[in-house]
């Protein structure tokens, strides 16, 4: 059995031809395959604007931008990439980690707590922890009461949605990120994307995303004016052209992914490998993370991800804390009080899983983790 890894990106001939007819007409980069992917990404997620970008953590450095200021406090997780918090670093305002629930995602009621308490924190970065998406009563809640800023980072749950309302469509938060890179559900190559509903956010990430200029048809051919400092995170045609041919098989991506993670729940039935929460249809499952009782097995986390890794299937962590990170320690972070997180993170393993991902090969992974756990 080849390595089987956590993720990879699924990459068919359509895919393949769709770059390739890019990469025989006139434009490579800034031509009309990034505005027709944008347009399309905003039919298929329902929301008003999308800017698609160099990457998800160029997608959070200008989301970031539009929505804070210096000094601002941010509630955010510990449990997700570096660039969640990361972001916020970026902009000069002040990540605050706060615990998770026992599905993996931030929990909302001790943020409103934390806000209740201090009146200074401006907004909350929540992440669809392994695509499922938070409460969303909650956070419309928290947004209208509290008249907070809220980014969704959806970097995991693009095809998710709670009770109705799409991940990524900004009814109850200013704006949303996505990623694409090759591990999550669909694949630019490198790639992200910010969607909202505010014009006024629209406007100023366009502008964010080519330097701060801006030109309009009032000018002369040759003029352009650069009004604010900006960066260049445009993202390339040959990119979108991959992304549009992604999009249109996003939906059999997703069902497969449910296929999968309940193939995993049916088989650790009554085992001592739980999942992180009961399969639920709203999740797009870009992560299948189960919970190990080791205390009560002769293995640790590390041996079994080892063990695992030597039989080639490719176990991940899901998060190491972001708070417990020596730069983190360095800027005075890593004593929180997070219990949920601590424990979280000792018990918690995620499984391969992507649409490419072979009945042949899960059962394989089943088996052989059943096996190394009997040992």
């Amino acid at each position: 059995m080849n390595f089987i890894p956590y993720g990879k990106q699924t990459i068919s001939q359509e895919d393949i031809d769709s770059v390739i007819n890019t990469l025989k007409s006139d434009f490579l980069t800034t031509g009309p395959k990034v505005k027709e992917f944008e347009d399309e990404f905003c039919k298929k997620i329902g929301v008003e604007y999308c800017v698609a970008v160099s990457n998800g953590t160029a997608a959070l450095h200008l989301a970031s931008l539009c929505l804070l200021k210096k000094n601002d406090k941010v509630l955010t997780t510990p449990n997700s990439f570096l660039a969640t918090s990361n972001s916020i670093i970026y902009v000069g305002a002040k990540p605050i980690f706060v615990d998770i629930c026992e599905d993996g995602n931030i929990d909302l009621d001790a943020c409103e707590k934390m806000i209740k308490e201090d009146s200074s924190i401006k907004a909350i970065y929540a992440v669809h922890f392994s695509g499922k998406p938070v409460n969303q009563e909650k956070l419309k809640a928290l947004k209208e009461k509290y008249k907070i800023k809220i980014l969704e980072d959806c970097a995991h749950s693009i095809g998710a949605s709670f009770n109705g309302t799409n991940a990524g469509s900004c009814e109850n938060s200013d704006c949303s990120i996505f990623s694409f890179h090759p591990v999550k559900h669909m694949t630019t190559g490198e790639g992200g994307a910010i969607t909202t509903n505010s014009k006024e956010i629209f406007e100023k990430l366009l502008s964010l995303r080519n330097h701060g200029m801006i030109k309009n048809s009032s000018m002369k051919p040759w003029e352009y004016e650069m009004q604010e400092l900006g960066f260049n995170y445009r993202i390339t045609d040959i990119a979108c052209a991959l992304g549009l041919s992604q999009l249109k098989k996003l939906d059999s991506f997703v069902t497969r992914r449910k296929e999968l993670a309940k193939n995993y729940e049916k088989a650790f039935f009554n085992t001592k490998i739980k999942p992180l929460y009961p399969f639920d249809e709203n999740s797009s499952y870009h992560l299948y993370v189960v919970r190990v009782d080791f205390e009560s097995l002769n293995i640790s986390k590390e041996e079994l991800f080892l063990k695992m890794r030597e039989k080639n299937i490719g176990l991940q962590y899901h998060y190491i804390p972001i708070n417990k990170q020596p730069y983190y320690k360095q800027l005075g972070y890593g004593n929180e009080i997070i219990p949920m997180m601590d424990k979280y993170y000792d018990e918690t393993l995620s499984l391969p899983l992507y649409p490419s991902l072979s009945n042949e090969e899960q059962v394989y992974i089943i088996k052989t983790i059943k096996e190394v756990l009997s040992e």
